[in-house]
């Protein structure tokens, strides 16, 4: 029963805190991960029980520096904040090699040069016709599918490769 308990409020915050204790000892417990991102136990403890209604915005950013976590600020942006939710998609950090082959199947799914040439036509006059809506709209949804993948492959080298260089230095 306690465990269940526990999975329901298992918050993403929660979970990546639990992911950067692998790797840092000091986000094992709530009271050395607090200390770590400058916030009170009790605010962490409710940050990742969900209590809070909106985390404060620096608070999710220190959380996603502190865990290594560039995906928390994503899923912020897609879930809490009130402009995000209608402007953001979210993103998924996956390997690199299924990043990859979803990056090419996005691409050749779709000719580039195909995409350029029917915005110049729809465009060309300075007005959109109700007939051209649709290609404008499949546009849209090709341009939004590469910027998603886009997004992806930035959060994964944030996450991997940055942090990974920093330590080489």
């Amino acid at each position: 029963m306690n465990s269940k308990a526990i999975n329901k409020n298992d918050t993403i915050y929660r979970k990546a805190r639990k992911r950067a204790s692998e790797f840092n000892e000091k986000f094992k417990s709530i009271e050395g991960a607090s200390e770590a991102i400058g916030v009170s136990k009790d605010q962490l403890s409710n940050y990742e029980l969900g209590l809070y209604k909106q985390l404060p915005v620096d608070s999710v950013v220190r959380m996603a520096d502190a865990y290594n976590a560039p995906e928390l600020m994503n899923y912020y942006c897609c879930n809490e904040c009130v402009i995000g939710k209608l402007t953001m998609s979210p993103v998924e950090i996956c390997s690199i090699e299924r990043l990859t082959i979803q990056i090419l199947a996005v691409l050749n799914g779709t000719s580039i040069n195909k995409i350029k040439e029917s915005l110049i036509d729809i465009t060309a006059d300075g007005k959109i016709t109700k007939d051209e809506l649709p290609r404008l709209q499949e546009i849209i949804n090709t341009l939004d599918e590469i910027s998603v993948k886009s997004q992806s492959l930035k959060l994964w080298t944030e996450k991997y490769l940055i942090n990974c260089c920093r330590s080489d230095e």
